[in-house]
């Protein structure tokens, strides 16, 4: 079951991650919130050390734990 969020204007977002390779060839997994599930994409949880914030036009980000 992919991790959901519902923000203030009760629209709902799931959260998923890709892993992209930079210019340098390091990899690094990027986290984003979509209005459906991408089953190869989507995650149970939001991964440790981070907390769902949401901007001022409603859209869920994450961002890292104080």
């Amino acid at each position: 079951m992919a991790f959901s969020y519902t923000n203030e204007k009760e629209r709902t977002y799931y959260l998923h991650n890709k892993e992209t390779e930079l210019k340098n060839g390091r990899k690094q997994t990027i986290y984003f919130f979509a209005k459906d599930v991408r089953e190869d994409d989507a995650l149970d949880a939001v991964p440790e050390g981070y907390v769902v914030s949401e901007t001022k036009n409603g859209l869920p980000v994450l961002k890292k734990a104080a």
